[in-house]
């Protein structure tokens, strides 16, 4: 039986009910970097979008002035051409020399209590003795560098060493196994591999070094091993190959000279997954990439490097944390926050203890975050004083409107804009989001593309689809910070993205723009079900869902039926004071069918404790779907908690409709 609905639930809905816009308060627009929205008309026209770009550009330091701001053969871009720079200069020293090495660049917080304060004087430091200790090893310009750590100060110390040196990183998240660390070194012949013993989560130690060790042995092209001594758990070691990062470290000069690169140089690669086994290796430059993320960093979230303490909740492993926790700030001056751990561990609020510790002004992370911080209630961080906050980002899938208007509301004390953000690995940088200080926010809408952003919503036969309607999505102009194309395969490069819509970049998701021009992401198009004919996002399903009083999150996906061909299966997470029950159940699917039509009325609800989810909080759909249809799971290591699957899988003959 279901209990009374929480306050905060009765609170939301009428929310949304009775506000359906937001506007920037008075008080945000005074102080807003941005405040006129002629920012965009400026931007929308070949000239206008060139004297854009051409600004933003000249807020970096350049080695060589650039000449020719781009040239674009589809699909291939070129950005800032001919101009030089190196990026650990234009995040590190530039603002040492102009005197902010005093400035904290990080606030370190490990997951069992451990501190660090960086200054952009001590990062520094530390960048160029690894620099020097990376040479010595015989690193060098145009080499591949895989760095597979975790969320602890040396990662951003070795990733600024690699840009130092011109040699292109390929960091790997902790969370992957040691199968996948291997697939990644092979594919760039990474030469050197930087690890550590291991990383702090949930209470346990992640053995790092051993899932290294794994890997090495199935590659070729690593030479050296660089470990840091995190955990100090005892580890193998092959002393023609491993070296202590301290010891490499120790004795070394703080003066490293910087490599000068060609802006199109490679910066780094970033392994995403596809439709195939094999990962793509999505290259990014160095001069364009720097200056979009450096540009929606500021802009987008408000940037005043003076007074804001910025955290992105991200893990440095996937690419928001590339480009807005470590590119994007750093070039900005800005002071950010890393914490190691679960930022629900060992407290459900050991988040907002560390936002209120540090004063944080600015919080970004995910919607999936939210949504479980939205299952414990307001209550468990009532305690932690979150009046600091000014501003609040969403990243990595569509936010439906009930978690969007609870974390306005309870996070950000109904005072703070909230940017939803959409990109992905390929752009860079973010591509539709909102200046706070000139856009009325809808809940669940990521709004507006960026200034000089030409973005599209387009049928099958890719013609514009008008207002009012849906589709998918894609870019039509060239932007500094895109992909240059996959590593070692132009092939698949031009096949995955460019070859349904030529001449424009198919995004590979949904999207919706209503009757004034906002775009709604609807998720991959491969997380669209068809059911008897109806063409029916899982997005949808799930934020209807999550509107019942009762939902904390929910994970919908399609599942083969000998009738309608799918049909639409639920994971559904209940909030606190809600038991799951058959009555229930039926609440829930006529929920749905009310709220989007008797064609969307799901066949099978399962309630679940938890979601199989990476450790970065992403939910892992693909398991979901292998539940659903009763195939085998194959590797489920990168997963926060393996259990999770194997409870799921008991329940999932139950609740059919």
């Amino acid at each position: 039986m279901t209990t009374e609905p929480r306050p905060d639930s009765d609170a939301i809905e009428n929310l949304l009910r009775e506000e359906r816009t937001f506007a920037p308060s008075d008080e945000f627009v005074a102080d807003a970097l941005v405040r006129d929205p002629s920012i965009y008309e400026r931007a929308a026209s070949e000239d206008g979008f060139r004297a854009f770009w051409t600004d933003e550009a000249k807020r970096l330091d350049w080695m060589e002035p650039w000449e020719d701001l781009y040239t674009w053969e589809a699909p291939y871009a070129k950005w800032f051409i001919g101009g030089k720079l190196n990026v650990s200069v234009n995040c590190l020293d530039r603002h040492v020399a102009n005197g902010l090495g005093d400035r904290v660049a990080y606030f370190w917080e490990g997951e069992p209590g451990d501190t660090r304060t960086i200054t952009y004087a001590d990062l520094l430091d530390e960048v160029c003795r690894f620099t020097n200790a990376l040479r010595g090893l015989g690193v060098k310009k145009g080499d591949r560098v895989a760095i597979y750590m975790p969320m602890i100060p040396e990662l951003p110390v070795a990733m600024l060493a690699c840009t130092r040196i011109g040699a292109a990183h390929s960091v790997v998240f902790g969370g992957f196994s040691a199968d996948a660390l291997a697939d990644r070194i092979d594919d760039a012949s990474c030469s050197v591999v930087i690890t550590a013993d291991g990383g702090y989560r949930k209470g346990a130690t992640v053995a790092l070094k051993k899932a290294a060790d794994d890997a090495i042995a199935r590659t070729s092209s690593v030479e050296h091993c660089v470990v840091v001594k995190r955990t100090g758990d005892d580890v193998a070691w092959d002393e023609s190959r491993d070296h202590w990062y301290h010891d490499l470290v120790d004795g070394q000069s703080s003066k490293a000279d910087p490599e000068p690169m060609d802006s199109e140089d490679l910066l780094y690669l970033l392994y995403t997954s596809g439709t195939t086994a094999k990962p793509k290796g999505i290259m990014h430059t160095t001069g364009g990439y720097l200056a979009g993320v450096s540009a929606t960093h500021r802009l987008i979230f408000d940037i005043h490097p003076e007074t804001d303490i910025y955290w992105c909740m991200a893990d440095i492993g996937w690419v928001t944390g590339h480009s807005y926790i470590v590119y994007g700030p750093l070039a900005n001056a800005t002071t950010g926050i890393i914490y190691e751990g679960a930022i629900d561990y060992p407290e459900k609020d050991r988040w907002a203890q560390i936002a209120a510790k540090y004063r944080a002004t600015i919080l970004y992370t995910a919607p999936t975050a939210i949504r479980a911080l939205m299952k414990y209630g307001a209550d468990a961080f009532a305690d932690d004083d979150l009046s600091s906050l000014r501003l609040l980002g969403s990243v990595g899938e569509p936010i439906n409107p009930e978690a969007w208007a609870w974390y306005w509301k309870e996070i950000g004390g109904g005072r703070c804009p909230v940017v939803d953000t959409w990109w992905q690995t390929e752009t860079g940088m973010v591509m539709i989001a909102p200046l706070p200080g000139i856009t009325t926010l809808k809940p669940g809408s990521a709004t507006f593309p960026f200034p000089g952003v030409v973005a599209d919503v387009v049928d099958e036969g890719g013609r514009s689809v008008p207002l009012g309607g849906g589709g998918y999505l894609v870019l039509e102009r060239p932007w500094p910070a895109m992909l240059r194309g996959i590593y070692g395969d132009p092939e698949r490069y031009e096949q995955t993205y460019w070859s349904r819509y030529p001449g424009r970049y198919f995004a590979g998701d949904g999207c919706k723009r209503d009757e004034e021009g906002y775009y709604w992401l609807l998720g991959r198009i491969d997380d669209v079900m068809n059911v008897s004919g109806h063409r029916i996002s899982t997005t949808e399903v799930e934020s209807a869902l999550v509107s019942h009083p009762s939902v904390a999150e929910a994970a919908v996906v399609g599942r083969t039926d000998p009738i309608t061909g799918q049909a639409i299966f639920c994971y559904v997470i209940l909030r606190s004071g809600h038991e799951a029950s058959d009555e229930l159940g039926k609440e829930l699917r006529t929920h749905v069918a009310d709220m989007i039509g008797k064609f969307a009325r799901p066949k099978q609800i399962l309630f679940t404790p938890d979601l199989p989810k990476t450790r970065s909080g992403k939910i892992m759909r693909r398991l979901l779907r292998d539940i659903a249809e009763q195939r085998d799971l194959g590797d489920v290591t990168t997963l926060a908690d393996a259990n999770v699957v194997s409870a799921i899988r008991d329940q999932s003959g139950k609740g059919e409709d």
